[in-house]
């Protein structure tokens, strides 16, 4: 999968197999939010929705969090997310990059509540948070 050059605008995905989170950013001036969360069916989004989003938000980059096992080697579902960015970058035509993504659902859920948060992730999910932080670590890396 290629880079884009000097990204601008990045979307970042938290793909999952029922929802799948979505947040936006700006590289240059280091700003994130979340944005969407996209229903999905096996792994696979309304691809209609995915292209709408990219129509409105016209990123320069597509991430997406990379699931590895803890020990770094490569899980099924790793690998699924690997298909799911191939399809973006196919479908699109937008640069896509891997995101090492240990740990984030983890850590979105355990800041949410800390802030309060239910626990109830069926019913307020937090994908599209998980997909934001995604954004901020690739945007502390940069």
């Amino acid at each position: 999968m290629t880079r884009s050059s000097s990204p601008q605008r990045v979307l970042a995905f938290d793909y999952g197999l029922r929802q799948i989170g979505v947040a936006v950013g700006n590289s240059p001036l280091g700003t994130t939010q979340p944005l969407a969360i996209l229903k999905a069916r096996d792994g696979q989004p309304n691809w209609d929705e995915v292209a709408a989003l990219c129509r409105e938000w016209q990123p320069d980059l597509l991430l997406i969090g990379d699931p590895l096992n803890m020990d770094g080697t490569v899980s099924e579902f790793a690998q699924r997310a690997r298909k799911f960015a191939r399809r973006l970058e196919g479908r699109l035509g937008v640069a896509v990059e891997m995101v090492d993504e240990r740990l984030s659902s983890f850590e979105v859920k355990q800041q949410q509540r800390e802030a309060g948060h239910s626990g109830d992730y069926t019913e307020h999910p937090v994908d599209d948070l998980a997909a934001e932080l995604i954004l901020k670590d690739w945007l502390g890396q940069q």
